[in-house]
């Protein structure tokens, strides 16, 4: 039996619908986390695809916290280049997105902001730049996309190393 999410050390929370295109990318990165790599039994790593709205209601209610928090999205930023990964503040969302899929279904950055800044949860938005969305529904990645899966990997087991190190220091 799963525990619940509060319990973990450690969130991975990948947001996307597969369904469009370069927006399933969060999800992506979680099935790839879990065929390709050891993930500690503190870890919890979750395809969360639409719905992390309810994940983060129930970290706000729950007295028990996790440590850290990754949340892995998608992001359209005329700065970057398609797949290239980049960390993000909460307020770095841009606000056309808002209505978008995934993440960007708010009062998520309302939660989001909350649970970052009232309680000890290190809470970390990382994105890939999409290539393009379809204006209909048509499932998969774009090749830059698909590229950074392991790339963005690599990253969260980086910081997954570093919650892990930090609970066991004095």
């Amino acid at each position: 039996m799963l525990k619940p999410v509060a319990e973990f050390d450690c969130l991975v929370l990948g947001c996307g619908n597969p369904l469009i295109g370069d927006d399933g990318f969060g999800p992506a990165v979680i099935e790839h986390l879990e065929k390709n790599y050891l993930l500690p039994d503190s870890v919890a790593a979750i395809d969360c695809g639409t719905s992390i709205r309810d994940i983060l209601f129930d970290l706000l209610l729950s007295p028990q916290k996790p440590r850290k928090m990754i949340v892995i999205d998608v992001t359209d930023s005329p700065d970057l280049a398609p797949g290239e990964i980049r960390e993000i503040e909460i307020e770095q969302i841009r606000p056309e997105k808002i209505g978008d899929f995934s993440l960007h279904q708010f009062p998520t950055t309302n939660m989001l902001n909350e649970i970052k800044e009232e309680t000890p949860i290190d809470v970390r938005v990382f994105v890939a730049q999409i290539a393009g969305l379809p204006s209909e529904v048509k499932p998969g990645l774009s090749d830059p996309v698909r590229a950074a899966i392991p790339v963005m990997c690599e990253r969260i087991m980086q910081e997954i190393e570093s919650t892990h190190n930090q609970r066991r220091s004095p």
